[in-house]
């Protein structure tokens, strides 16, 4: 794995932080904390996109970010489990790990060429 996908794994927990933050944040000081986590996420993006394709990057970051956002939501913050909820999570992530499988396929037969 190279150190872009690591960037983009990273964006994608900070996303679910910074997302949280925004419908939580009372004081100053946290949406202080949850405007940085956001600068940091984009950065982590921006640095990953110069190696991996933009779109796919982009799908993995929102993705991670959709997932963990409704998680948590449901498992700290009272949201409602719904089955269909869990469905449609399964299938965003199915189709996020199909793209990232595609880019490294496509990333190997680069480097044997």
């Amino acid at each position: 794995m190279n150190k872009s996908w690591i960037y983009i794994y990273l964006a994608g927990l900070i996303e679910i932080l910074w997302v949280t933050g925004l419908k939580y944040a009372d004081h100053l000081w946290e949406w202080a904390t949850t405007a940085g986590l956001l600068v940091l996420s984009f950065y982590l993006v921006i640095k990953a996109v110069k190696n991996i394709p933009a779109g796919t990057a982009y799908a993995v970051f929102v993705g991670m970010g959709t997932a963990g956002t409704t998680l948590t939501g449901i498992l700290f913050f009272g949201e409602s489990f719904q089955w269909m909820k869990l469905i449609l999570i399964t299938t965003l992530l199915s189709g996020v790990l199909g793209l990232k499988l595609i880019s490294v396929n496509r990333e190997k037969k680069g480097a044997d060429s």
